[in-house]
């Protein structure tokens, strides 16, 4: 009778602490239940791995079907050993909880079901209390109604935290266990290995075996001990033969440890900040265009609001929703491309100078490059500054505007000329003393000097400014603004000035690569870019890059401005000393000026240097 009055006691009670939950639909739990952050991983093109982006905590889901048996096995047998038998949680325990109320005792609840550690982790937080409590139960009783019990191991295998990895990062989830402490895929655990690895989420950072630089911990005792308990219950469980105990207990652990990885934003500081860069970009376009249909239309500020709202979304959801961001640059050109700027011989000596504080401090030439596959617009490898490794994430390649110099002679004054019929390369365009026509300043050459009566051909080859200035005088104002735009130069309202021609606006390396490779296309522009695709971790595509291109000049004044442009590199060009430092000869073209270089051969490569 008194048994009957103490469970009747025990579930009036228990209906108390939970009288106040919402009730709450299968889609709700689901959706808060699979509501974990995992890694995003980036790749070079031809789906070669770079590397993971920052974030907290890593973490990779992995199906059940991919996890080794041994593992599931060990889980099991250590944290829930009725987990195929029971409905959420062991009755036992809901008694034990009451009766610990009833006599005041400290709370020693423990025996959590994994259905319970899943709605703890997931849906509710780890305060220690009796309303929380019989919550966790009453949720995860309601759960298994909803899933199925592989469906909530699985779940449990990819939210439970493992401590650190090799490399001192925090982990989550068994794949970035098994990778991050083993090296190895978490189908491909062995029995120690699965042991060791089951046994740490009692405690994941005083198990775990490496401290937060790295480095191994000294006394590995108290994991060790962990993982025989493990090994004991997995073979009282009938999980593995006493033979393999007994082989399992005399595995060297501490030698099968994985080594240390260095982290992409570490590796590649530049690459990784402007892949995330154009990535949070892609996204947050892509949140504007489904949100906000009338976007074009707002006012300036609001747009900005909303971009800003955007992007943020976007970074979040990049270093926490596991995509696979597929890229264009091809690693060995990359890497080829950073050792060739280790050469200090090829830069002009540092210069000193004197901070606020008055410290004299050094100033080295610096260097921006990209090198842009004409047909599509993809970049395959650029050089952001001189060293990666120090680099921060300002992005001299993609980001630094500066005055592009003589490079813009063919952009605005030759080749638009031509596209109206107003010169052809063997036209006569004096190199004469002349003025501007809006402030009456002499138009001078970077010789100061006048060669006369010269042709388009060579005044380009020579890059006399007089020449360039006088074409670009016959090529109507807002056709020259046209072109500049659609270049994708961002102007200032009033450009292009009288001086443009000779660089007086500012752009970046890819925006003056990307506008050159126009003339390698046959006088269409492509619109360069990064970021071939983006996918979930299971393989849905989120984004994939589709080609934007527009004709600016007929393919007759393209074919006169490259052959033009070949003349650079010999005669009387400015650029004749290239060929020979070359170990190799191809069909160059070039408009040289401040060690500024482009090629055009299937790839455009653009050089800048400067203090």
């Amino acid at each position: 009778m008194s048994l009957f009055f103490l469970g009747g006691t025990a579930a009036g009670y228990f209906a108390s602490l939970v009288k106040d939950e919402p009730l709450r639909t299968a889609d709700e739990m689901r959706d808060r239940i699979y509501d974990y952050e995992e890694t995003s991983q980036v790749f070079f093109a031809k789906n070669e791995p770079l590397g993971e982006l920052p974030t907290d905590v890593e973490r990779h889901k992995v199906s059940l079907e991919d996890i080794s048996d041994h593992l599931k096995h060990a889980i099991i047998a250590t944290e829930d050993e009725y987990f195929y038998e029971h409905e959420g949680v062991v009755p036992k325990a809901i008694m034990r909880a009451t009766f610990q109320e009833f006599a005041n005792s400290s709370l020693q609840t423990g025996g959590s079901t994994l259905t319970q550690q899943l709605i703890k982790n997931q849906i509710l937080t780890s305060e220690v209390s009796f309303d929380r409590k019989a919550t966790e139960i009453l949720l995860a009783m309601r759960l298994e109604q909803f899933l199925e019990k592989d469906e909530i191991l699985e779940a449990y295998l990819n939210i439970v935290p493992f401590g650190r990895n090799a490399s001192g990062r925090q982990i989550a989830g068994v794949q970035a266990a098994a990778i991050g402490i083993f090296g190895v895929d978490a189908s491909e655990l062995s029995i120690p290995q699965a042991a060791y690895i089951a046994g740490l989420p009692q405690s994941p950072f005083g198990y775990t075996p490496f401290l937060q630089n790295g480095d191994i911990k000294e006394n590995l005792d108290p994991s060790l001990n962990r993982m025989k308990t493990v090994l004991s219950r997995m073979h009282e469980g009938g999980f593995i033969s006493t033979e393999e105990y007994e082989d399992a207990l005399a595995y060297d652990i501490r030698e099968h440890f994985a080594e240390p990885t260095v982290a992409p934003i570490e590796q590649y500081p530049y690459l990784t900040n402007e892949v995330l860069r154009r990535a949070t970009d892609v996204l947050a376009k892509q949140k504007i265009k489904a949100n906000y249909p009338d976007y074009d239309e707002l006012e300036q500020e609001e747009k900005l609001k909303i971009f800003n709202r955007a992007s943020e979304e976007a970074r979040l959801d990049l270093r926490s929703k596991g995509y696979r961001i597929h890229t264009t640059i091809d690693q060995d050109i990359y890497l080829a491309m950073q050792e060739a700027v280790q050469n200090d011989n090829i830069f002009g000596p540092d210069k000193k100078y004197k901070n606020d504080a008055g410290e004299e401090l050094l100033d080295q030439e610096e260097v921006g490059a990209v090198l842009i596959e004409n047909h599509t617009g993809a970049i395959k490898g650029f050089v952001a500054g001189r060293d990666e490794i120090l680099g921060n994430e300002f992005n001299r390649a993609t980001q630094a505007n500066r005055p592009n110099g003589s490079t813009m002679k063919p952009l605005l004054a030759y080749a638009p000329a031509m596209e109206i019929g107003a010169i052809q390369p063997g036209i006569v365009v004096p190199d004469t003393y002349a003025e501007y026509r809006t402030n009456g300043r002499e138009i001078r050459n970077f010789d100061r000097r006048h060669l006369g009566l010269i042709s388009v051909r060579e005044s380009l080859a020579r890059s006399r400014n007089v020449p360039a200035i006088r074409a670009s005088y016959m090529v109507p104002y807002e056709q020259q603004r046209k072109i500049l735009l659609d270049y994708g130069f961002n102007l200032p309202s009033d450009a292009p000035y009288e001086s443009s021609p000779l660089g007086a606006l500012e752009v970046t390396v890819e925006q003056n690569t990307n506008a050159y490779a126009t003339f390698a296309n046959g006088g269409k522009f492509i619109e360069s870019y990064m970021i071939e695709r983006i996918e979930t971790a299971d393989g849905e595509l989120v984004f994939e890059h589709e080609k934007s291109e527009k004709e600016i000049f007929s393919p007759q004044t393209a074919y006169l401005t490259i052959d033009m442009m070949r003349d650079v590199l010999r005669g009387v060009g400015t650029a004749t000393s290239i060929p020979g430092r070359l170990a190799y000869s191809a069909d160059w073209l070039v408009k040289q000026v401040r060690q500024t270089i482009q090629k055009t051969l299937g790839l455009s490569l653009l050089i800048q240097m400067s203090h």
